[in-house]
């Protein structure tokens, strides 16, 4: 029955990618950010956006894995 949830979010995961894939390939048009008066380097936009969600991913698993390890702990209190 577990197979079933890892199966789906498995999917999700390679959705993701291949529509990162596709919107990469076609918006290569350089993007730059500006914030006050600093200004990033140009770089594709798909690249950009590859950034975004690899660093969205890995705070998302970051904030469950120290929230799951915060609730343990509440258990243990107990």
């Amino acid at each position: 029955m577990k197979s079933l949830p890892n199966f789906l979010v498995t999917g999700l995961i390679a959705l993701w990618i291949s529509t990162i894939a596709i919107v990469a390939v076609q918006n290569f048009t350089a993007v730059s950010f500006k914030f006050l008066q600093f200004q990033s380097i140009q770089m594709p936009f798909g690249l950009v956006l590859a950034f975004s969600v690899g660093l969205g991913a890995i705070g998302t698993a970051l904030i469950q894995l120290l929230s799951s390890t915060s609730s343990n702990r509440d258990l243990e209190e107990d």
